[in-house]
């Protein structure tokens, strides 16, 4: 073993060395280690017989991009996430992320006369990285206490829906509510109570939203759903669904288990709308099913209450 081959067996990220027909004709201790298959399993084979889901369109063509013009090409993490599916080590294997995260650089390998004969692909762990970058965005954009979003975010994500409200014209609809009584939960149980109301009935409700809802802490026991493609009905609909939810919660805290109810407001965004007037159309609603008494759904403008609620 020459000394460049001993540098290439201790770095700390992988490096295979291609032909011209992507069989592999280098593979260092990193990627033996991480991929769990031995450098004498795989020298002389194709790539691809043991990594088939990089047999990709862009794998391929970029791979004749490097043989045929010089080029070098990146995979990017934030982009791609990884190319090899390895799982990730030490204290991120049970992270936020299923695999290793990589950034991936290919590049030509070229003889004494220029010429091309090969490709060397580096495959760099970046999960950690990752793993800290994601945690900055959940910092910036979710409530520390509940785990959902915060109103900064949500009043940012709600300026995006009402531009694409006014693009396509297709329903938004909005449901505020907030935990009635939760004073005397707080009196009752104290703070150590409260927040575990507040973190048992947001996962509850986070539970039951579809990936394209938006479900945001607005301030104190105060909560906001945004429902992109949703009309008015559909809101009430998935309104009463949360509160008999709630309703039937009952949340562990010591030795008491609490329970509670909310009571919910519900809007449809109008052509003639700004944010400002959706909002506070949604809160009115809240405020009479407040006054009203409570655990109830309210809708602005009034529905036809004997919609279909069960579902």
């Amino acid at each position: 073993m020459n000394e460049f081959s001993q540098i290439f067996e201790t770095i700390n990220f992988g490096l295979i060395i291609l032909n011209a027909e992507l069989k592999v004709s280098h593979w260092n201790h990193w990627m033996a280690r991480h991929s769990g298959i031995d450098e004498k399993q795989i020298i002389g084979a194709s790539l691809f017989d043991f990594f088939p889901a990089i047999n990709t369109p862009r794998f391929v063509r970029n791979s004749n991009a490097v043989l045929s013009f010089g080029n070098f090409a990146f995979f990017s993490q934030k982009l791609h996430r990884f190319l090899f599916p390895f799982k990730p080590v030490g204290s991120f294997q049970s992270s936020m992320f299923e695999n290793m995260q990589q950034n991936c650089t290919m590049g030509p390998l070229k003889n004494d006369d220029n010429k091309i004969t090969g490709i060397f692909l580096i495959v760099q762990d970046v999960t950690e990285l990752a793993s800290y970058e994601q945690k900055l965005v959940e910092l910036n954009t979710k409530d520390g206490l509940t785990g959902v979003y915060n109103r900064r975010f949500f009043q940012t994500r709600l300026n995006e829906e009402y531009q694409r409200y006014k693009r396509s014209g297709n329903a938004l609809s909005l449901i505020m509510f907030d935990i009635d009584f939760f004073k005397k939960v707080n009196d009752n149980y104290g703070h150590p109570g409260g927040d575990a109301v507040l973190q048992s009935i947001a996962s509850k409700i986070a539970s039951i939203m579809r990936t394209t809802d938006f479900l945001a802490r607005y301030g104190g026991e105060e909560f906001c759903c945004l429902l992109p493609g949703t009309d008015l009905a559909g809101a009430y609909i998935l309104a009463e669904r949360l509160r008999k939810l709630v309703e039937k919660t009952v949340t562990p805290c010591q030795e008491n288990n609490i329970k509670v109810t909310i009571s919910l407001g519900a809007s449809q965004m109008t052509a003639e709308d700004s944010v400002e007037t959706f909002l506070k159309r949604a809160d009115e609603a809240l405020y009479q099913a407040k006054n009203t008494g409570r655990n109830r759904v309210v809708p602005i403008p009034p529905i036809d209450i004997s919609v279909d609620s069960s579902s």
